[in-house]
């Protein structure tokens, strides 16, 4: 095997004495060095780059400086006050990593279970001389990246001072400077870690937190910072079309569980450099990654930093449940049945609604991505409505709504037309029950209704080989044989299949269960108190959502408050090209869609 004659060394570079002396007397005045005595005009100083990527050639004041404040923090010395005010509550003693390796182990043993979870890993071996530690999770490791990285390590070989000009005297921008071991840390990362993603860290949790989501870290001994490696893996499911979103004729790909593979469906889509995805971490201990997606000269950035302050806010042990909890602790809804967010599997409805101004929650984990803000009527179309020709589009989707309105109000109407025959118009007596049941009609509706969602929950929970089986019990059972037996009348079967069958064509499965609970409340309503109930009990309902708002969009928009145009674009599913602006529900600060429309 080819060797390569590498060692770690330090990055050397040369310092002139008037400019050195000139630096120090201009920055006397603004901290308290010692003097420093340059006897030759080649005495050298160690580089250092600050943050914006200048070089520093004074770093051996701060690299002292650093070194002071770690011994204070060994010897259990508080930091003076200008150290305070520059560090802060950055680092404390047990985030230091500690450069024994024997120590190292005994912090992982403690923090990690390092020796009691069999999946921790911590290998120990030579390269170039120089002892390293990788860490990281067993099932989490990628095999294939971490063996050419092993592969490019293992040619490096000791041989003294031979590759002292190996590299730039302009090194890479690093995070950490001055740390104990800096130069051997920085020739790995810089010239002997083959990966495209390498992070340095001086900071034990960090490099904890990191591993736990799937890096690798590279530990070296005698040095007091590692490298972190993105190289990772995670049983991942294959991008197929959701179920609950399924269409006809378009894209079959769908969210998985993986956040990365979700973010990147989006971005294929909207190739747009203005569209950002932010990073944050909930749950002090799942640690859960959450990401903002928006574009950023669409969207109105008072929704975005609102969106932001509630994320940031939500201090719970973990989302184990991930979008379900995060929407819980965002939304505070409360007992409210209806969904104040939109949820939706499929990468191009997210693209489109981030085209119109909307913010998408991507929540580690889940397939299902959060929209914000959303209405009542977001919920009430579908994606199959754009794929079909305009015309055909609007039929759809207007067989929805009736299919919508008729789980809703269908059997409640025909419960107050049956109990009230003198409501009812002239030529529908064919309506009526023709025959009667030994149980009275609100009980034979409330006992269905449970049935149908009893059988609904049996056929989640059945396998997919029994699932016809069960379909036939509860059709000839449940159906026939109990309108046989004089425990229902086949009106009730039939208007509540009616209804069913709203419910399923309902394209949120979240606003059908809510609107499945509305419907039980008018029919007990209208039960007891007839027309009266009825009619309140329908405005309570309309009054309640449009009281509804979710992050300062009225639910009900843009039926309540009205608006003619918007209402007409739900309305009417319009050809492409004559959209001109965005839908204002959003604030939006770019409204132009298609500016030669």
């Amino acid at each position: 095997m080819k060797k390569t004659h590498i060692k770690p060394t330090q990055l050397l570079g040369r310092v002139d004495k008037k400019e050195a002396v000139h630096n120090d007397a201009l920055n006397q005045d603004a901290a308290n060095h010692d003097e420093v005595n340059y006897e030759s005009p080649n005495q050298e100083a160690k580089l250092a780059i600050d943050e914006e990527g200048n070089i520093i050639d004074q770093v051996h004041q701060e690299h002292r400086g650093i070194q002071e404040r770690r011994r204070n923090t060994e010897m259990g010395k508080p930091p003076e006050e200008g150290e305070k005010k520059e560090e802060g509550s950055n680092q404390n003693k047990d985030d230091i990593i500690t450069t024994d390796f024997g120590e190292l182990k005994r912090e992982l043993e403690e923090r990690v279970g390092f020796n009691i979870s069999f999946d921790v890993v911590f290998r120990e071996m030579v390269f170039g001389g120089q002892k390293t530690g990788i860490y990281y999770y067993n099932g989490f490791a990628k095999d294939t990246v971490l063996t050419e990285i092993l592969m490019r390590l293992s040619e490096v070989v000791d041989t003294g001072e031979s590759a002292q000009n190996d590299l730039s005297s302009s090194p890479i921008k690093h995070s950490v400077h001055g740390d104990e071991g800096q130069d051997t840390v920085q020739l790995f990362m810089d010239a002997l870690v083959p990966h495209i993603q390498v992070k340095e860290s001086n900071s034990l949790s960090e490099v904890i937190d990191t591993v736990a989501t799937g890096a690798t870290a590279f530990f070296f001994e005698g040095c007091s910072s590692a490298l972190l490696v993105d190289a990772k893996t995670f049983p991942v499911r294959s991008t197929a079309e959701p179920d609950l979103e399924r269409v006809v004729r378009g894209a079959r790909d769908g969210f998985v569980e993986t956040l990365l593979t979700n973010v990147t469906l989006v971005r294929r889509r909207i190739r747009d450099p203005r569209l950002k995805l932010e990073m944050h971490r909930v749950g002090r201990r799942t640690h859960t990654d959450i990401c903002l997606a928006y574009i950023d000269d669409i969207c109105d950035p008072t929704l975005i930093e609102s969106i932001r302050d509630k994320v940031k806010q939500v201090e719970v042990d973990g989302l184990p449940l991930a979008e379900k909890q995060l929407e819980e602790a965002i939304c505070g809804k409360g007992w409210n049945p209806y969904p104040m967010v939109r949820y939706s599997e499929r990468p191009d409805v997210v693209s489109v609604h981030l085209l119109e101004g909307h913010v998408a929650v991507f929540v580690d984990t889940s397939p299902s991505v959060i929209i914000l803000p959303t209405t009542f009527f977001h919920h009430v179309q579908h994606a199959e409505e754009y794929r079909q020709t305009p015309m055909v589009g609007t039929y759809l989707r207007w067989v929805r709504f009736i299919g919508i309105a008729a789980s809703l109000f269908l059997l409640p109407l025909w419960f107050l037309l049956v109990t009230a025959p003198e409501l009812k118009p002239a030529g529908l007596e064919f309506i009526g029950p023709q025959k009667q049941a030994n149980i009275p009609l609100l009980l034979q509706f409330l006992i269905a209704e449970v049935g149908t969602d009893l059988m609904r929950m049996a056929a989640v929970h059945t396998p997919s080989p029994l699932a016809t089986a069960m379909g036939l019990v509860a059709a000839i059972l449940v159906g026939d044989v109990a309108v046989k037996t004089g425990l229902f009348v086949n009106e009730v079967i039939l208007y509540l299949a009616v209804a069913a069958v709203g419910t399923f064509a309902t394209p949120s499965y979240e606003m059908s269960l809510a609107n499945r609970l509305t419907r039980l409340m008018l029919l007990v309503a209208t039960a007891i108190f007839k027309v009266p109930g009825f009619i309140i009990a329908s405005t309570v309902w309309l009054m309640y959502l449009s009281a509804k708002r979710s992050y300062n969009a009225p639910y009900m928009w843009p039926f309540i408050p009205f608006n003619g145009k918007a209402l007409t674009e739900i309305l009417l599913r319009r050809p492409f090209l004559t959209a001109k602006t965005r839908m204002s529900l959003t604030k939006t600060s770019d409204s132009t869609r298609n500016p030669k429309a």
